[in-house]
């Protein structure tokens, strides 16, 4: 009973981490090129691992080059 609460719970918690990183993606990436819209399919279509790939690799840059 446990073990299912805690997958539930994980489950989640992942896929309330990709809503947040597909709004986030949306609202703050640049609009110049297709970035955003590249951005934006690669986390729909890979779901969390997607979301994870964005918050690690051009999150961080994006801040570093825009500040925002």
């Amino acid at each position: 009973m446990i073990l299912h609460l805690l997958i539930v719970a994980l489950v989640l918690g992942a896929s309330v981490f990709w809503v947040f990183m597909i709004i986030e993606c949306a609202t703050k990436e640049p609009a110049s090129g297709n970035d955003k819209l590249i951005w934006i399919l690669i986390i729909i279509f890979t779901h969390w691992i997607g979301a994870l790939i964005y918050y690690f690799v051009r999150r961080p840059q994006r801040i570093a080059e825009l500040g925002a």
